[in-house]
């Protein structure tokens, strides 16, 4: 009986170089299109792992973890400065889907400071926001603005401690002149103190006091008479 012979049948010759082509574990690097360049580790044809991306459009690099072609994880962006041509970090920390989530650090452009936590790349959470004039406000953050509690120290030396909206004095707070040796207790409306008491707070010891103290506040009781009329009105018809 005659043998048939079948002949083998082999996938098409792309479908190996495809298979060979799959990027997967720690490979040297990898020159794209458009300049960028990769050197670290893949999975599955994605950036996955411990990697180094250079973007030659702008030059910045960064270094750090990466999860299916994400930065994801914890690393560090920097940028090329383009006076002393020297690598500068803006941002070191932690990652989250491209996009910085966590904690980490961030220098601006203008040499102001930001060090606590991320969401979405804005700051949201706890954190320290250290301004160009020598301000620094420490508290809670929500989409890149002071909002919650929080405490804003001046060059001078006063400070406000209170409630925050939007980035500006909003709710219960207290407002410090140490160099008066002054208290301001009260709500604030967008910035504004609408209502309030000041009092003298540590004005032995303040480096400019007012000249004179301010007068205690004498309290009333509803009928508009003052506490101490009300008790001499009481002693004399005992």
């Amino acid at each position: 009986m005659p043998v048939i012979k079948y002949p083998r049948i082999r996938d098409p010759l792309f479908y190996e170089w495809d298979r060979k082509a799959q990027k997967c574990g720690l490979r040297h690097t990898i020159y794209f299109v458009n300049g960028d360049q990769y050197t670290g580790e893949w999975l599955d044809n994605l950036k996955h792992g411990k990697g180094t991306q250079i973007w030659k459009s702008t030059g910045a690099i960064y270094s750090g973890d990466w999860k299916f072609g994400k930065r994801d994880g914890y690393g560090s962006y920097s940028i090329l400065d383009p006076v002393t041509k020297e690598y500068k970090k803006v941002y070191t920390g932690w990652w989250e889907n491209d996009r910085r989530g966590g904690r980490g650090m961030f220098s601006y452009p203008n040499g102001e400071r930001y060090e606590g936590e991320w969401s979405n790349g804005l700051r949201s959470g706890w954190g320290k926001m250290h301004y160009s004039d020598g301000s620094i406000y420490e508290g809670q953050w929500l989409t890149d603005q002071p909002n919650g509690q929080g405490v804003l120290r001046l060059p001078n030396g006063n400070r406000y401690e209170g409630s925050w909206k939007d980035g500006k004095k909003h709710g219960p707070g207290k407002y410090f002149y140490p160099d008066k040796g002054q208290l301001l207790e009260g709500i604030w409306v967008a910035d504004i103190p609408k209502c309030g008491v000041l009092v003298d707070f540590g004005r032995d010891n303040a480096p400019a006091p007012t000249e004179f103290p301010l007068p205690e506040i004498e309290l009333r009781d509803p009928a508009g008479v003052s506490a101490e009329a009300r008790a001499m009105f009481d002693d004399s018809h005992n």
